[in-house]
C-alpha cells in the first residue's frame, strides 16, 4: 500500500526546508523545532535576500541544518533529501514586478528548480510534501455582480487602467469582492503566479504518481520579523517600512483602495506545521490567510501609526503595474475545518513586533530604482 493510502500525517521525525533560510522558512524552522522535530535547510543564501554576506543568517536557529546550495542543483538536491521523512518546498524568486523582466531567472528558479526537487524525490519518496504556492495564482479575487450572482471577473483593460479606471465591472455594472475560496477557477496575471501555479500542480500530479503525500498552501501576504527589509519585490509591509526608515514616503499604486489579506508570519508557521501533521490530506490545496481584508492605504496608515510616524503620508501615484490585480483575500473556511487552522496573531501584535525588530535592522530603500525599471521597460503606466 502506498503512502497515500497510508496518509497519517508525520507527526515526528527529520524534515527538510528548501529556502528555509529566509523569512517564512526561518519561522517554520522555529515553530517544527519547537514540536520536536530535526530540521535541515536548503538555501544559496541569495544576495536579494540575505546581501553579499554568505555567512548563516545570525536569526536561523543553531539547531538547524544549514546546506548550502541551489535547488536547481541534482547533488545539492540529493544530498539535502538523505533521511528526511517529509519536505517543505519553499525554494523560489519571488515577486510580481521583477519576474515581468527577469523571465528566464524565474521560470529557471521556481519551475526547474521544482523539478529537480520533484526528480530527485522520485528516487527518494518522503511521507509528505507540502508546496508553498501563491495567492497570486488567482489573479483576480471572486466578485459578486450587480445581479447577486458570484462571479469569476474578467481582466482589467489596459484602456480603462490608462484611464484610471481601477475597478472592476462587467457589462457596463460594479462588481463586489468577496473572499476568494480555493474553488476559484486559477488566472495568474504575472510571470510569478504562473511560476507558483506550475510548482503547484507539477507537485501535486508528480505526489499523486510516485505516492506522496502532497499538500500545497496558498499563502496570502505575509509580513512579519527576518523579512528583507532592502528587497524591492519583497513583501508591501516590508516596503513600507524600508520607505519609513530612510524617512520617505510609500508610493502606492493605483488609488490606494485595493484590498489584500495580510497574515503575521507566526500563524503561516502553525499552519504548514498542521499541513505536516493533519492526515488523509494528500492532494489538497489551502488558502492560508487572516481571513480580513484591508486596503493598501489603510495598511500603509497602521504601519506608521505602529512606527510613530505622523509625518510622511503615501504618495498615491495613480499609476498601475503590469501584472497588478486590484482585490483578492483569502476565504479560510477550508483550512479552519480541515486543518484545524485559525490566525490568533493580530495586526496590532503583528506590528508591534515587526516594528521592535526593524528598530536594529538597516534598509536600504530601492523602491524608486525598482520602480524606474518597470517603467523603463513599459511595466509601470
Amino acid at each position: 500500500m502506498n503512502a497515500v493510502a497510508m496518509d497519517r500525517g508525520v507527526s515526528s521525525g527529520h524534515v527538510l526546508i528548501t529556502g528555509g533560510a529566509g523569512f517564512v522558512g526561518s519561522h517554520l524552522a522555529d515553530e517544527l523545532l519547537a514540536a520536536g522535530y530535526r530540521v535541515r535547510v536548503l538555501d544559496n543564501l541569495g544576495v536579494q535576500v540575505h546581501g553579499t554576506s554568505i555567512s548563516r543568517p545570525a536569526y536561523l536557529s543553531s539547531d538547524v541544518e544549514l546546506i548550502r546550495g541551489d535547488v536547481r542543483d541534482p547533488l545539492a538536491v540529493t544530498r539535502a533529501l538523505r533521511g528526511v521523512d517529509a519536505v517543505f518546498h519553499f525554494a523560489a524568486a519571488v515577486g510580481v514586478g521583477q519576474s515581468m523582466y527577469e523571465i528566464e531567472r524565474y521560470t529557471d528558479v521556481n519551475n526547474r528548480g521544482t523539478a529537480v526537487l520533484l526528480q530527485a524525490l522520485t528516487n527518494a519518496p518522503v511521507q509528505r510534501l507540502v508546496i508553498a504556492s501563491s495567492m497570486s495564482i488567482y489573479g483576480e479575487g471572486l466578485y459578486r455582480n450587480a445581479a447577486g450572482a458570484i462571479v469569476n471577473p474578467p481582466e482589467r483593460s489596459l484602456e480603462r487602467l490608462r484611464a484610471g479606471e481601477w475597478e472592476l465591472a462587467l457589462d457596463g455594472s460594479p462588481l463586489t469582492p468577496l473572499p476568494t475560496p480555493e474553488t476559484k477557477t486559477p488566472c495568474p496575471s504575472s510571470v510569478y503566479a504562473l511560476s507558483k501555479y506550475d510548482q503547484e500542480r507539477l507537485g501535486l500530479l508528480i505526489g499523486q504518481a510516485y505516492g506522496m503525500s502532497t499538500v500545497a498552501l496558498r499563502f496570502f501576504n505575509i509580513y512579519g520579523t527576518r523579512q528583507a527589509l532592502s528587497n524591492p519585490y519583497t513583501g508591501v509591509l516590508a516596503i513600507f517600512a524600508a520607505r519609513y526608515l530612510n524617512r520617505k514616503p510609500p508610493l502606492i499604486f493605483e488609488d490606494g483602495c485595493q484590498r489584500r489579506d495580510f497574515v503575521s508570519v507566526r500563524d503561516v508557521a502553525r499552519a504548514c506545521r498542521l499541513a505536516l501533521t493533519t492526515p488523509d490530506i494528500g492532494g489538497s490545496v489551502f488558502n492560508i490567510g487572516s481571513g480580513r481584508s484591508m486596503s493598501v492605504s489603510e495598511i500603509a496608515q497602521e504601519m506608521a501609526n505602529a512606527l510613530g510616524i505622523d509625518d510622511l503620508p503615501p504618495v498615491i501615484t495613480r499609476k498601475y503595474r503590469v501584472g497588478d490585480i486590484r482585490h483578492c483575500f483569502a476565504d479560510t473556511t477550508l483550512a479552519a475545518k480541515v486543518l484545524g487552522y485559525s490566525p490568533t496573531v493580530t495586526l496590532a501584535e503583528g506590528l508591534a513586533e515587526l516594528v521592535e525588530w526593524i528598530s536594529g535592522q538597516n534598509a536600504f530603500d530601492r523602491v524608486e530604482a525598482a520602480s524606474a525599471e518597470l517603467a523603463r521597460r513599459g511595466l509601470q503606466l
